[in-house]
């Protein structure tokens, strides 16, 4: 018991320094020139990460769905500071459009440097599984396989250019308006999430938890009691909600 409450404190120690002792900081010359395609980049926390780039002068390529949408956050990527910023229109269930975003931002921008895997998709529902498979595949087209084809057709890219793949895990605030009654979590601030990721991207850190304090205990505590963090993610649904 003794051992268990030391490595618990000791835990502690570690986790609230690395907090409070992690100064690091980027500045534009860090970015200025370089390449970013951004997936997901129409909203939420895909554009705000176009934003920042943007502000300190790289090249963006946006893609999304919405053409009218990218337009406009094209536009307001240049009026940031973004060296350039174009963009191409792209549904990810479709892994040949997927494979023609990452070529054009290859072709047009002359490489890539960061890599942005922020798109997520789906089935729409949120509820129990009925036995669609369609809903099943769309998925894991959507959410895993698109992913590594934008990956392998810009890895030579990335080789090349010694380059950064981000991949995006959260619960947005489009995500949270989308369930609705359905969970008691609240979403976080995308601009300060995408300050954070675009920090962690230039860094080069292999991982990020934002915000740091609610999302970090919580897989210290998946991994060492994963029954306790079962308990604790069941609290987050509300049940009689769900369909």
């Amino acid at each position: 018991m003794a051992v268990g409450k030391l490595l618990l404190f000791s835990l502690a120690v570690a986790l609230t320094a690395y907090y409070f002792y992690d100064t690091e900081t980027i500045t534009p010359g860090m970015v200025r020139g370089k390449k970013v395609l951004v997936t997901g980049s129409s909203t939420g926390i895909g554009e705000q990460i176009a934003y920042k780039f943007s502000e300190m002068g790289a090249h963006v390529m946006l893609t999304a769905r919405r053409a009218q949408r990218l337009q406009e956050v094209a536009k307001r990527c240049l009026q940031l500071g973004a060296s350039s910023a174009q963009y191409v229109v792209s549904d990810m269930k479709n892994l040949t459009s997927a494979q023609h975003v990452a070529q054009e931002a290859i072709d047009k921008l002359g490489g890539v440097d960061y890599l942005v895997l922020n798109h997520v998709g789906g089935s729409g529902s949120f509820g129990y599984f009925q036995g669609d498979m369609k809903d099943v595949l769309s998925s894991i087209t959507v959410n895993y396989l698109s992913y590594i084809q934008l990956t392998s057709t810009a890895l030579k890219a990335l080789q090349k250019s010694q380059g950064s793949i981000v991949i995006m895990s959260s619960m947005s605030e489009n995500a949270v308006k989308k369930v609705g009654d359905k969970i008691t979590m609240t979403a976080s601030s995308k601009e300060d999430c995408a300050e954070e990721v675009v920090k962690a991207a230039v860094l080069r850190r292999p991982e990020l938890f934002y915000p740091y304090w609610g999302i970090k205990p919580l897989v210290l505590i998946r991994d060492f009691a994963p029954t306790l963090m079962g308990n604790i993610l069941d609290k987050f649904y509300v049940l009689e909600n769900i369909q």
